[in-house]
């Protein structure tokens, strides 16, 4: 039998891997540059999801069996779990087990089993877990399992008649890689999806066959005087107004425009590494980037040239939003938000007052109120008018990883804010009154995306629970349920209101 070995490689690739999957992309981007990721001969699209985790786990089950055996062979199945701590630390586990049987022995008799009592020991307040297993239950849920690191059990703890049955879903699969993002076409049903496999794809969801067309959008670079595939994941996509241009944002450092048949019209390379975040703006003549090189850029949308580069965080920008056709806002991990004018050479507005990484920020529909989430846990709301944050909305008890305002129109009420986090639950928002007047809670895992239905009477959310919930905006209550099988990085809603895209860990689109 061949003896199986790991290389340094390949343990940097994993946990390279790892971070992206938690959501860290900044983290994971200059892990890869230290460890020059680029430059190993791993192939990422044959690596499964959640690799790092499988192979801890595997490795603690093969300790776990090693000290249970006992050292003249007889079975000691006096633990019945160990956590990862005590897999690399056996010394630990022994001192551990003679205290218990010593404590049997005076006892007499044994009222609970051990197991209990390690778990007791290791787990107090149920957060030793990694960032996306399961520790991140809000109190009082009993929607997961008792299953080893707290996942979901495969049939959702919801009413049958909430769940939304493979008939009505449709499985798009061609991505070699996990699916970072989705965004469906503002004019007619293509959806949009962005991954680490280097290609953007195109779904044409409109004809309702059951094998839909796929356009994929490779991201090649030049090397050598030819054309070779990026191998860089492609992290932002975004449609223009009337949907004839797709944006896609990657972490080759360029940003790039196809049309709707898949063809690319320009490449836009000005950032010194990867793209963090990609808008348009409403009129569709400006394209908006933010990068890990602390700065953003507007760049014209038929000259596919550089119009103007602001350099003003200290740090990556990881987030913009534009507030009017020629005004935009920009945060980063420098704790700071700017707002930036074109042909303006300093920010009209700087807000700071957040004490972690500012993750988004969204502007309402007015364009008079600017939400941002951050890792110190607060949502806050800032105007023009003021220097200092109109509302500190402090209730999510872990990261906020996004944050989207309702839409507004005619016959709609005050528009909303949503927050999803990683205490696993979702919040909803009376801005006007700094309020949180919903707390959804059935997901079990980090939620990473919230999506308003165009009329704002439902929210869709997506969590790395593999769950895709539908919740009533009105009163919070859960509507539809879908389960897939990968952890849910993105939810979108057609321009309808009839259907939600959702884009998974395991490569799948739905």
């Amino acid at each position: 039998m061949s003896t199986m070995s790991i290389s340094s490689d390949e343990v940097n690739f994993l946990v390279y891997r790892y971070l992206q999957e938690s959501g860290f992309q900044h983290s994971a981007y200059t892990f890869g540059i230290e460890s020059h990721i680029a430059q190993s001969n791993i192939n990422g699209g044959i690596v499964p999801p959640a690799a790092l985790l499988a192979i801890i786990q595997k490795g603690v089950k093969y300790t776990e069996a090693e000290i249970m055996l006992g050292e003249d062979g007889v079975d000691q199945r006096s633990m019945e779990s160990l956590s990862l701590i005590d897999a690399v630390m056996p010394d630990i586990v022994a001192t551990r087990q003679q205290a218990l049987q010593q404590q049997t022995q005076q006892a007499g008799t044994v009222s609970k089993g051990p197991a209990g009592l390690i778990k007791q020991e290791q787990e107090p307040n149920g957060a030793e877990n990694s960032t996306t297993a399961g520790s991140n239950l809000p109190s009082g849920n009993n929607y997961a399992s008792n299953m080893p690191g707290g996942a979901a059990s495969e049939s959702m703890d919801v009413d049958s008649s909430i769940e939304i049955p493979s008939s009505k879903a449709t499985v798009l699969r061609g991505h070699e890689s996990e699916v970072f993002i989705c965004a469906w076409n503002p004019t007619q049903d293509l959806l949009a999806s962005g991954s680490g496999d280097s290609t953007a794809r195109i779904w044409d969801m409109n004809s309702g066959t059951q094998i839909p067309k796929q356009l994929v959008l490779r991201h090649c670079i030049q090397k050598g005087g030819t054309e070779v595939p990026s191998n860089k994941d492609v992290t932002s996509l975004d449609w223009n107004c009337d949907g004839k241009f797709l944006a896609t944002g990657s972490y080759d450092g360029y940003a790039r425009i196809w049309t709707t048949e898949g063809g690319l019209a320009s490449t836009l390379g000005q950032h010194k590494g990867p793209i963090f975040a990609l808008k348009w703006n409403k009129e569709g003549n400006y394209i908006l980037s933010a990068g890990v090189d602390k700065t953003t850029i507007i760049w014209d949308a038929k000259t596919g040239q550089c119009t103007q580069q602001f350099s003003f965080h200290l740090a990556p920008a990881l987030d913009v939003d534009w507030r009017n056709n020629t005004s935009f806002a920009s945060c980063s991990t420098d704790q700071c938000i700017h707002v930036c004018e074109l042909h303006h050479d300093k920010p009209t507005k700087s807000f700071q007052g957040h004490t972690n990484e500012v993750n988004a920020i969204k502007w309402d529909p007015t364009g008079s109120l600017l939400a941002s989430c951050s890792d110190d846990m607060t949502l806050k709301i800032w105007s023009m008018k003021h220097d200092n944050c109109v509302h500190d909305l402090q209730a999510h008890n872990k990261e906020i990883y996004t944050i989207k305002w309702s839409p507004t129109g005619k016959g709609t009420a005050n528009p909303i804010l949503a927050s999803a986090s990683f205490d696993s639950t979702v919040r909803l928002w009376d801005v006007d009154r700094g309020a949180c007047i919903h707390t959804l809670t059935k997901h079990t895992e980090p939620v990473y995306s919230v999506a308003f239905s165009p009329d704002g009477k439902y929210l869709a959310s997506g969590s790395f629970d593999k769950c895709v919930h539908i919740w009533s905006t009105e009163n919070g209550q859960l509507v539809h349920s879908y389960k897939g099988t990968g952890g849910i990085f993105e939810v979108c809603w057609n321009s309808r209101g009839t259907k939600v895209g959702a884009s998974a860990s395991d490569g799948s689109v739905r």
